[in-house]
């Protein structure tokens, strides 16, 4: 029996590799560290489908380097620890062809987990490569991260794609024994959405409905009649993943209760992990209801606590009242913003020095320097509030926060008004970041 037809494409060399060039592509970052033979340990962070495990096995089979893989779905520290310990034993050991420890999902190891690779890593016993569907900066602990490159990879793009089909349909050893007339495109590439391995599942799938005729043309009806038949063919793995929470936290974002349930429902039918539907509502707690109803935080904190102490089944009861709540609560995305207009400013200022009434004195030094001279405590001031700088000179009266028109931030805005007066008057000079 064949394997599926992505194995069978999977391309052994970097010339073979198709897409992120931005990494791998001549004079690209990862690819000079690879021609000099000593890659760093790195995490690559990208959706499903574009190539992170061909990647490592490829820099593996080029660098002639032992390759040891886990998954973090399986595998525990005692795993992690046998493999540390092979390769201290391997007669490469501390030379430039260290063994690599190739960590598939590695956003799944927990913190003793990850700690257990630190000594590892930072000695040069191995050289870990890591793959990571979620942000590496929320989910790998700060030691090991700061250890690692990142490299980011995308989705694959419209000729990439293309390239890809030509290529199964041309060299593939069992799909160049068809006659295949590629007649349309536009299904397969939009139903693939930048994922290789989910466009050859398409492919695979309709090719096989369709092998009896001795010609198979592809049209985009054809594909999409084949995947109404047959949707999970082209979702091996759960690869919808991405598709579905962003269907979910957009019905919560659009106040709709019923549209959140129902995709709810189907990542708890599709064995989603529910600790990650917990974190997406805890984003979206704060993101998109925010100041508009602080509580919404607070029970998505809770969720995601109660989980961990309920579990499954009964969990979904949990996820499903703060769904609900959150697509029920009025919606203010200001504190996002806020922090937004935050960051550019931070870049285009640079490090700005801080005032010298706010800076930490706590030596004889730095007070006989002035820090922290005539600093205003508030607590001993009228309504436990006095009014002074705190800002960098040159950004003093910058507005980066602004209320949104809600009944919960209306009362925060009047307040600031109370306290600062025009500061916070929109026609203020300071507001004129707002429409950023």
């Amino acid at each position: 029996m064949n394997p599926p037809l992505a194995e069978r494409l999977r391309p052994a060399t970097l010339d073979d590799y198709v897409g992120q060039k931005h990494i791998i592509g001549p004079q690209a970052p990862l690819r000079r560290m690879l021609d000099a033979g000593r890659p760093p340990s790195f995490i690559m962070w990208g959706p499903p489908g574009v190539g992170k495990t061909t990647l490592a096995q490829i820099i593996a089979r080029r660098l002639q380097r032992p390759f040891h893989t886990l998954s973090a779905v399986s595998a525990g520290v005692k795993d992690v620890r046998e493999v540390i310990e092979r390769a201290k034993s391997n007669p490469l050991f501390r030379t430039a062809n260290a063994p690599i420890l190739f960590i598939d999902e590695i956003h799944r190891f927990s913190k003793s987990q990850q700690d257990s690779l630190l000594g590892a890593v930072e000695t040069g016993i191995v050289t870990l490569i890591g793959a990571t569907t979620e942000n590496p900066s929320f989910e790998v602990i700060r030691p090991l991260l700061s250890r690692c490159q990142v490299y980011v990879l995308n989705p694959l793009g419209k000729d990439e794609l293309l390239e890809l089909l030509h290529k199964a349909i041309s060299k593939d050893v069992v799909l160049k024994e068809t006659d295949i007339r590629l007649i349309e495109t536009d299904a397969i590439l939009r139903y693939s959405g930048g994922d290789a391995r989910k466009l050859l599942n398409i492919l695979e799938l309709v090719v096989g409905a369709e092998a009896r005729d001795a010609t198979v043309v592809i049209t985009d009806a054809k594909v999409a009649e084949r995947l109404q038949e047959n949707p999970a063919a082209y979702d091996k793995g759960g690869e919808m993943h991405y598709d579905i929470i962003s269907a979910f936290i957009k019905s919560i974002r659009g106040s709709d209760p019923d549209a959140a349930l129902y995709w709810l429902a189907r990542m708890v039918e599709g064995g989603e992990d529910p600790e990650f539907i917990a974190r997406r509502l805890l984003i979206s707690a704060a993101e998109d209801v925010g100041l508009a109803n602080p509580n919404a935080l607070l029970l998505a904190n809770a969720c995601f606590d109660a989980l961990k102490k309920i579990g499954w089944p009964e969990g979904r009861i949990i996820l499903a009242e703060t769904a609900v709540y959150l697509a029920c609560s009025p919606k203010s995305n200001s504190s996002y913003l806020a922090v937004e207009r935050a960051v550019a400013l931070v870049r285009e200022t640079g490090n700005l020095p801080v005032p010298i009434h706010l800076r930490n004195a706590p030596t004889q030094l730095m007070k006989e320097l002035d820090y922290g001279k005539n600093y205003k405590y508030a607590h001993d001031y009228e309504g436990h509030f006095v009014r002074q700088d705190f800002m960098p000179e040159t950004l003093l009266n910058q507005r980066l926060w602004h209320g949104q028109p809600n009944s919960a931030e209306n009362k925060l805005t009047e307040h600031m008004r109370q306290l600062w007066g025009d500061r916070f008057n929109p026609d203020h000079p300071g507001n004129t970041s707002q429409s950023k």
